[in-house]
């Protein structure tokens, strides 16, 4: 049963997670993990990782859209599934604005 609040994209761009937070100051340092991200909604995105993160934890991004739309952003680890590769992880945004929720959306287009 999908449970997801928002219609997912295709979407593939590769980003690299430098560190995890969490409430509290907890961190984690020195990640410099590279991630695959495999789709995108206005609620959050998906991505593939070769080793495990931990759930519940934030981290910063830049998702580059095209050569003239991008937007920094924070996203919460909220789901885990493990695969024969690695792992698949959902991710949620943190606080993003209607306008940007809104380019996302017109991705479908």
């Amino acid at each position: 049963m999908e449970r997801r609040k928002d219609r997912r994209f295709p979407f593939e761009i590769t980003l690299n997670i430098e560190e995890l937070y969490k409430q509290d100051y907890v961190r984690i340092e020195d990640l410099n993990e590279e991630f695959r991200v495999t789709n995108i909604s206005k609620s959050g995105l998906g991505f593939d990782c070769k080793h495990e993160l931990p759930l519940d934890f934030y981290f910063n991004a830049k998702i580059t859209i095209d050569d003239e739309k991008f937007f920094f952003t924070v996203l919460k680890i909220i789901r885990i599934y493990e695969e024969e590769q690695g792992y698949n992880y959902g991710c949620e945004f943190v606080g993003l604005a209607d306008i940007l929720s809104s380019t996302i959306e017109g991705l479908e287009e």
